[in-house]
């Protein structure tokens, strides 16, 4: 576009609609290459109608007011150039002033708020808007007008559109008038618009929340119903494209949503990209069932599908559920790295809980880096089974055709996981396997390039480090199949390279799924969400299967048969039963699930003699039984083993107990009784008796009584 230096060389437009926008006009540059501004030549008594037409957007629609006003008269200038005024106004948009969202700001006429009438002071007014034009009234033509648009676009400071219905925090021009809606109400509707819940049912539990405030009022109601549409039409319109360079992208989103990042470092020759996302509630899960307990991570998801692969940082909710609290966007696995973003997960749980502290950390990749966990999270950290046995099952019954050869070969796999402890020979358990399914080509080529060179990498993690329990990778698993069905959906194909599309779904669809989840099983709403919340874990499913379903071969140990619920005529056969490399029909087995016939089968062998025990229990009787051979003399260290052991001891007895217990106020009465020496003493537990107060105790007793007798003569004094 050409720039023009005088306003003899503008075309005076007159659009022939009765109210026009900027879009019905053409903008010329105007001014010097070093600075000019975007202008349009109207005539004069067309500026109301152009007004009108900005304030009429579809996209933000506003109100327009004078910030800044000049007048002259005519003849007081004796020499002028063609674009001096007779009339001067800065017109601002009325969602500007006051707050750019970062730090604030005011308008640059105010040196101070002013609280005026001409404007709302409401806070939902104040968005920090940046769009604003002035018209000028020529003093050489007053029949024309000049107008200088400084910024078309209704965005804040940091680039983002902050009211309209593309901004997904606006509430409206009617926000003094909606009644109260708390954080809670706010994120349970937009879960369920997220969630694709019918905008009825969602209208409903909206009123519902909002009655407990300020009862029932039809106008309430009429606009919580405009609230509810207005916020679906937000999150319809969303997109996760903020520019389309994805990098752009992601700056934009950062410096959007800086509450919800825990730890941003972008890609440089240097520095490898990463992104820790958390939001609010997740730090506060995370704070709550994290303390004294685990923490799980799903890594390396989607590393061949995804520009950079997902971690997942998971914690144990109160079904033992895993619950995301932390989602880590990064290519590198390098421990500076890792040691980077840890710290700063640490440093923001304990700038809110200062005691906060993890019981064990764990992983589910032989290749993670546990030096950082050790050090940072100072914790014990365990290894979980379930990427290994998901893999091999998966590519099992993927590239074998034969069920029979399915499961021996799987079973044959678990021999080998469970040679650790035997002192057999791997690389020769190895070749017997090929040697013996070397009909099977498919697999064994899968198996020889994909496991071979480093399955003694993954046999000696799983020798070093305790095992998870079939619960906890029951969890972990679930988990996973959900983020995979929410992520990999066919019609988000295209969008897989994108770093602020996973970031979309994540925050967004996800978080919405878990927070609703959550919600419902604490409140005991929403009965559909919370019981297949609760029957989302292959555990809880297999918790509802009777003993008397399940018919065990204890002749041969070969297999098990499990009834079905629903079907008494349908019967799953479960292979290898007592085994985590246990072999089921069924059809979620078949996908490589951990299904709930294996773990009910392995839950009834685990109390019959001629199965071995878990993997988990029998890491755990390994290190007990290390700990019981050191020291071997009769020495003090003894005493300090024999110490740690017993410590140990209770605290396990006491989590059992607790775990338990349906009455918690059973396990309180048990503890003993402990006085702590401070101003006054308290127990734990109930005390037997009451004991006297020392004399020290009276005598303070006494200072407290004259000093609210000496502030309650100062507060009459000054009465007087």
């Amino acid at each position: 576009m050409d720039i023009v230096e005088s306003v003899l060389n503008l075309a005076v437009q007159n659009p022939a609609e009765e109210d026009f926008s900027a879009a019905d006009l053409t903008w010329t540059k105007f001014g010097t290459a070093e600075r000019h501004d975007e202008v349009a030549l109207i005539p004069y008594d067309r500026v109301d109608a152009f007004i009108i037409g900005e304030c009429s957007s579809p996209e933000c629609p506003t109100r327009f007011h004078i910030e800044r006003g000049r007048k002259r008269a005519r003849g007081t200038l004796k020499d002028y150039k063609t674009d001096e005024y007779l009339e001067y106004k800065l017109y601002w948009c009325s969602f500007g002033p006051e707050n750019y969202g970062e730090g604030g700001g005011v308008l640059p006429s105010r040196k101070y708020r002013l609280n005026t009438r001409n404007r709302a002071a409401r806070p939902q007014s104040m968005r920090g808007c940046t769009c604003h034009f002035v018209v000028k009234r020529l003093y050489a033509r007053p029949s024309l007008a000049l107008i200088i648009y400084n910024e078309r676009r209704h965005v804040n400071k940091s680039g983002f559109v902050c009211h309209g219905p593309l901004d997904r925090d606006a509430i409206g021009p009617g926000a003094k008038k909606i009644p109260y809606i708390c954080n809670e109400i706010q994120q349970q509707t937009m879960s369920m618009i997220y969630l694709g819940i019918p905008e009825e049912n969602v209208l409903e539990k909206h009123i519902e929340g909002i009655q407990r405030y300020c009862g029932s009022n039809a106008k309430v109601d009429s606009l919580a119903s405009q609230y509810v549409h207005k916020l679906g039409m937000i999150i319809k319109r969303s997109t996760h494209e903020l520019d389309l360079d994805d990098q752009a992208s992601i700056r934009m989103w950062v410096e959007r949503n800086k509450k919800s990042i825990f730890f941003y470092q972008d890609s440089s020759e240097s520095d490898a990209f990463i992104l820790g996302i958390q939001t609010e509630w997740q730090l506060q899960q995370m704070i709550r069932f994290g303390h004294r307990s685990l923490i799980a991570a799903d890594s390396t998801f989607g590393i061949k599908r995804l520009k950079y692969p997902l971690c997942t940082l998971l914690v144990f909710d109160s079904r033992q559920h895993a619950l995301p609290v932390a989602w880590i966007i990064t290519r590198s696995s390098a421990k500076p790295d890792v040691a980077k973003w840890m710290k700063a997960l640490l440093g923001r749980a304990s700038s809110v809980e200062p005691g906060w502290k993890i019981s064990g950390f764990l992983i589910d990749d032989a290749a993670a880096e546990i030096d950082p966990i050790r050090d940072i999270f100072g914790c014990p950290v365990l290894f979980s089974l379930w990427r290994v046995r998901r893999s091999w099952l998966r590519n099992i019954v993927k590239r074998c055709g034969n069920i029979e050869v399915q499961r021996e070969i799987f079973k044959r796999l678990g021999e080998i996981v469970y040679s650790i402890w035997g002192g057999v020979n791997t690389l020769s358990a190895l070749e017997e396997l090929t040697h013996d399914f070397v009909d099977q080509i498919a697999f064994i080529h899968y198996f020889k390039a994909s496991w071979v060179p480093k399955i003694e990498m993954w046999l000696s993690t799983m020798r070093a480090l305790p095992l998870a329990s079939q619960e906890a990778s029951g969890a972990i698993e679930a988990y996973h199949v959900k983020l995979k069905a929410k992520l990999f959906d066919d019609s988000h194909l295209g969008a897989l390279q994108r770093v602020d599309w996973l970031v979309h779904k994540l925050t967004t669809e996800l978080h919405s799924s878990y927070w609703l989840d959550r919600y419902a099983d604490e409140s005991d709403s929403f009965q559909n969400v919370k019981e297949e919340y609760i029957a989302s874990t292959s555990w809880h499913r297999a918790l509802q299967i009777p003993n008397s379903s399940v018919t065990v071969d204890d002749k041969d140990h070969l297999f098990a048969k499990v009834s079905s619920q629903k079907d008494s005529n349908v019967t799953r056969i479960v292979w290898n039963p007592g085994s985590e490399f246990a072999f089921c029909d069924c059809a979620w087995s078949l996908q490589g699930n951990l299904c709930k016939h294996v773990i009910k089968v392995n839950m009834i062998c685990e109390n019959r003699e001629g199965y071995q025990p878990s993997m988990s229990f029998q890491a755990f009787k390994e290190l007990l039984t290390i700990l019981w051979k050191k020291p071997m003399d009769d020495s003090v260290g003894l005493d300090l083993s024999t110490a740690w052991a017993h410590q140990m001891l209770d605290q396990i007895k006491q989590l059992v107990e607790l775990d338990s217990s349906k009455n918690i106020g059973t396990v309180v009465n048990n503890m003993p009784l402990k006085w702590v020496s401070k101003k006054g003493r308290t127990s734990i537990g109930i005390p037997s008796s009451i004991l006297a107060l020392p004399s020290s105790c009276k005598s303070g007793s006494n200072n407290a009584v004259a000093r609210k007798k000496s502030q309650k003569r100062k507060r009459m004094s000054r009465l007087r």
